[in-house]
C-alpha cells in the first residue's frame, strides 16, 4: 500500500529531507513538500548582502519541480498541525500522511520587545535577518558619517549564534570603506555573558578578543527592555540607557503560530531527541530552527543551517524505518561549523562536536582568505543545487 510523507517547510532541512527520501522511497509513495513561498536565502548570504558583497537577486534560491522530481510541491500557508494524527491544515487544503516532518523554521517577532517594531519601521533601526532588511541596513550604514552604531541582540534564542558579532565586524569593515570608521563608535550588546555561550567560555572570550582587535566594544549581560526611536535610545533591564545614531538589531525569534499551537515542546519550540530528531508524537520528526535539541550540557543546539543539513540523513532514516523500510539506525553526530567574517574578505571558522559530553568541543580557527573562499563555495553549491536549471 502506498505511503505518504508530509514535509512542512522548504528551507535547508525540509529540502534536504525531501531529496533524501525521494532517493529511497518506492516510486508509488508520495512525498508532499509544503511551503508558503518556495523562496529562500542562506543566512551566510544575508551578511554579505549587508556588507554590499552580494545583491539580493544573487542569493535567492527558488526550488521548483525540476530540481525535486517526484516530490509534490504545494505552495500554501500552514494553519494547523495535528501531530497525533499526522494531519496538516493549510490555506489551500488539508493533508494527512503516514509520517510528518516539521521544518518550518523560526520567525522574527519584533513585537515581543516594546518599541522595537516601531523602531524597525523607521530609519533609526534595522535588522539583517531578512533579505530586504540586510540590504536596507547596509545602505543606512553606508550613509552614517559619525556617531554611534550599536549591534543589539534583543532576545534569545536566535538563528546563527555568531551572526550579531559577524554583523558588527562587517559593519565596521563597511565604515572603513566609506571612510567613516574613525568617527563612528561600534558596540555589540547581548543578554548572554559572552558570545556563543553554547561553545564554551574559551570560544566566547576569543570572540570578544576578535571584536576588541577590530575596535568594537563588547557588552555582555545587557538585556534590552525597550527601544525608543524618538530619542534614539535603548532601555536596558539594568536601568541603563544607551543612545545610538543607528542600531542593527537581532529581533526576538519565535516558532510559527501553527507550531506553537501544536504542543510539541516548551515555549512553542519542538523538543526532539538529540540523536534521532524524533518528537514526542510517533511518526513525527522536526528539523532545523524550529527545534529545541538539548545538548548534554543543558544548552540548546544552535539554530544554524549546517545542523539542519547534517540532520537530514538522520530524519530520513527515521522516516524510512517508521514506514517499514530498511535504513541505518538514526544517529545525529552533532558535528557543525560556522564562519565569522571579520572584513577584508577574511573569515574565521569555528567547528566542533556539539553532542560531546559533558559539553561541546569547539575550535576557533584564525581568520583567513581561504575560509572566506570556503564559505563562498558552500553558498555557490547550495544556490546551484536548488535553483531551477
Amino acid at each position: 500500500m502506498a505511503k505518504t510523507v508530509i514535509i512542512l517547510g522548504a528551507g535547508v532541512g525540509g529540502l534536504s529531507v525531501a531529496a533524501k527520501l525521494r532517493e529511497s522511497l518506492p516510486e508509488q509513495d508520495r512525498i508532499i513538500l509544503i511551503d508558503e513561498r518556495f523562496e529562500g536565502v542562506l543566512g551566510l548570504s544575508l551578511l554579505w548582502v549587508l556588507r554590499g558583497w552580494r545583491t539580493p537577486d544573487e542569493v535567492v534560491y527558488r526550488p521548483a519541480p525540476a530540481v525535486l522530481p517526484g516530490v509534490d510541491l504545494v505552495k500554501a500557508t500552514v494553519k494547523l498541525v495535528d501531530p497525533e494524527r499526522k494531519r496538516v491544515v493549510t490555506s489551500e487544503e488539508e493533508f494527512a500522511g503516514d509520517a510528518l516532518v516539521i521544518a518550518l523554521g523560526a520567525e522574527l517577532a519584533p513585537s515581543a520587545t516594546p518599541g522595537l517594531e516601531e523602531a524597525l519601521d523607521g530609519a533609526w533601526a534595522g535588522e539583517f535577518f531578512t533579505l530586504h532588511g540586510a540590504a536596507a541596513l547596509g545602505e543606512r550604514a553606508r550613509k552614517l558619517g559619525e556617531g554611534r552604531l550599536g549591534v543589539v541582540v534583543a532576545g534569545t534564542p536566535f538563528k546563527c549564534p555568531a551572526a550579531p558579532f559577524e554583523g558588527a565586524l562587517l559593519l565596521a569593515d563597511l565604515l572603513g570603506e566609506t571612510g567613516a570608521r574613525e568617527r563612528v563608535r561600534v558596540d555589540a550588546y547581548t543578554p548572554d555573558p559572552l558570545p556563543m555561550p553554547v561553545a564554551g567560555p574559551a570560544i566566547g572570550e576569543a570572540l570578544v578578543g576578535m571584536l576588541t582587535a577590530y575596535g568594537i566594544g563588547f557588552h555582555g549581560g545587557r538585556v534590552a527592555e525597550a527601544f525608543d526611536g524618538s530619542t534614539g535610545e535603548i532601555v536596558f533591564a539594568d536601568g541603563g540607557r544607551e543612545r545610538f545614531d543607528l542600531v542593527a538589531v537581532v529581533p526576538p525569534h519565535r516558532p510559527p503560530a501553527a507550531v506553537r499551537a501544536a504542543g510539541l515542546g516548551p515555549s512553542g519550540w519542538i523538543a526532539v531527541d538529540r540523536r534521532t530528531l524524533a518528537t514526542s508524537a510517533p511518526g513525527v520528526w522536526a528539523i532545523g530552527d524550529v527545534t529545541l535539541l538539548t545538548l548534554p550540557n543543558g544548552k540548546p543546539l544552535p539554530k544554524a543551517a549546517v545542523f539542519a543539513e547534517g540532520a537530514a540523513d538522520v530524519v530520513a532514516h527515521g522516516v524510512l524505518r517508521h514506514l517499514g523500510l530498511p535504513a541505518p539506525e538514526p544517529w545525529f553526530d552533532g558535528l557543525g561549523s560556522c564562519y565569522i567574517e571579520v572584513g577584508g574578505r577574511m573569515s574565521a571558522k569555528g567547528e566542533g562536536r556539539f553532542l560531546d559530553e559533558p559539553a561541546p568541543t569547539v575550535t576557533l580557527h584564525e581568520p583567513s582568505l581561504a575560509f572566506h573562499d570556503e564559505k563562498a563555495a558552500q553558498e555557490a553549491v547550495w544556490l546551484k543545487r536548488w535553483n531551477e536549471r
